[in-house]
């Protein structure tokens, strides 16, 4: 096997697998991107369904494998080539701790948590057919990626399975029935205040939409639209006396930060758009009735005049399906949280922690949180410790602890002098602290294993592929 790990290392940039080679399942030799250890050989394809990977092994590979699920979602009709390839040089310290790594990009673009977690599963298989079984297999999750790995460690990792940890870090860990719902609220709050999403004059469409099919409405359109409304790109100085009560406005009633604001309004506008139209038929999976709106100059004038909307039951279902968690967890799981995540909110974990608890398997999970102010990546050091401390617990069953987690990061900041900033004394408030809950929504966790079941036998239930 080290010979013909050996024998893939080529130099140079890593080559994603053309677009005209979707079905080509072998994998093929290209260079790993800057930044792997010396010596790392790397390989990229795509899968049977058109799903594009990539692959490192390090020189002196430890027989650990890490598997990959990518965040986003990301928008498209086909999987992107470069994805795959941009999180192994985002996450390359994981190769450099000796652990083989695995990524796909997915078979398409869009929402779909079970699709994401299939195509997680499809490449880990891939990877073993190809390179032999790993000593040990961790399914790693990024962002949407926590809740799609976490749907892997639910769907193919019970006892005696492939998997033998899962390593969520900064996930969005409430899933999609209760998971957007702040992102609801944006939506509508925004259109109360700003009226030009849509304009009075365009075409109306409501609001849970995020978009209605069909429009020509650029990101760029977006950002546009936002800086006429609140000003937010201007320094204050700048702005009008309306466009900063309109975005004090804003944030105060949604929590949402102020640097992530146009983030999280075009996820309401365009990945809405992309579940509404294209994943649910056109369907609502979304509600905002009984949501008592405060925080504003006008409370009274805006739960009045704010749009308000039910759910579809069976679109509920279905995004429901696809994306809630049952807890249902028989494998250690360790997260990486920081607690001033200004996109996935830190209190994910506390639903995250109610819906294992829930399940009764709470044992299974240990839960540690930095002191960071990022969502996309955090420190190298601590990454390396987490996988540590997730491999230690696997190997030995012995459970760690946030503290004893953090104690072990100065070792590895010796090494990437990233920095340690674990808080082991903090716990997330729960979930309906940040996000108003909708009537019913406390409660965890949202989807039974029993309630997942009955789903399963409902023709066309969930989201395809």
């Amino acid at each position: 096997m080290a010979g013909l790990l050996l024998a893939g290392t080529l130099a140079g940039a890593l080559a994603p697998a053309p677009a005209a080679q979707a079905q080509d399942t072998g994998p093929r030799p290209a260079g790993c991107p800057a930044g792997l250890p010396a010596g790392a050989s790397c390989w990229t394809g795509t899968d049977a369904n058109g799903a594009h990977y990539a692959i490192a092994v390090p020189e002196r590979w430890n027989g650990g494998l890490v598997v990959h699920a990518h965040g986003g979602p990301d928008l498209g009709d086909a999987s992107d080539p470069a994805r795959s390839v941009e999180d192994l040089g985002r996450w390359r310290v994981m190769v450099d701790q000796g652990y083989a790594w695995v990524g796909s990009s997915y078979r398409r673009g869009g929402y779909g948590t079970r699709m994401a977690a299939a195509d997680t599963e499809n490449v880990r298989r891939l990877f073993v057919e190809k390179f032999g079984e790993p000593r040990r297999t961790y399914v790693h999750g990024q962002s949407w990626g926590g809740d799609v790995a976490a749907k892997v460690v639910e769907t193919y990792a019970g006892k005696g399975g492939p998997y033998d940890g899962a390593l969520l870090t900064n996930g969005v860990l409430g899933g999609g029935s209760r998971g957007y719902d702040y992102r609801v609220d944006l939506r509508v709050v925004y259109q109360y205040y700003c009226a030009n999403l849509p304009r009075p004059e365009e075409p109306q469409y409501p609001l849970w939409q995020g978009l209605r099919r069909g429009s020509t409405l650029t990101s760029a359109g977006l950002r546009a639209r936002l800086q006429e409304c609140t000003g937010y790109a201007s320094s204050p100085g700048e702005r009008t006396a309306l466009q900063q009560r309109n975005l004090d406005d804003i944030l105060n009633v949604t929590g949402i930060p102020e640097r992530t604001l146009e983030s999280h309004l075009r996820f309401s506008v365009f990945t809405f758009r992309d579940i509404v139209h294209e994943r649910l038929g056109g369907r609502n999976p979304f509600s905002n009735r009984g949501v008592r709106y405060s925080g504003s100059h006008d409370d009274k004038a805006l739960n009045a005049g704010v749009e308000r909307f039910s759910a579809d039951p069976a679109a509920v279902r279905d995004l429901s399906y696809d994306s809630d968690l049952t807890g249902r967890v028989a494998i250690p799981v360790l997260t990486l949280h920081a607690t001033d995540d200004p996109t996935a909110f830190v209190e994910h974990e506390a639903a995250y922690r109610d819906t294992l608890r829930g399940a009764g398997r709470d044992r299974w999970l240990v839960q540690t949180f930095t002191g960071e102010h990022e969502h996309s990546a955090l420190s190298d050091a601590e990454y390396a410790t987490s996988l540590a401390a997730l491999d230690r617990w696997a190997r030995t069953g012995q459970r760690p602890t946030p503290r004893s987690v953090a104690a072990s990061c100065p070792a590895f900041d010796e090494v990437y002098g990233t920095g340690c900033f674990y808080d082991p004394g903090f716990r997330p408030a729960p979930y309906a602290s940040r996000v108003r809950p909708r009537p019913g929504g406390t409660s965890w966790p949202a989807m039974s294993a029993a309630q997942e079941q009955a789903w399963s036998r409902v023709p066309g239930v969930g989201i395809a592929p």
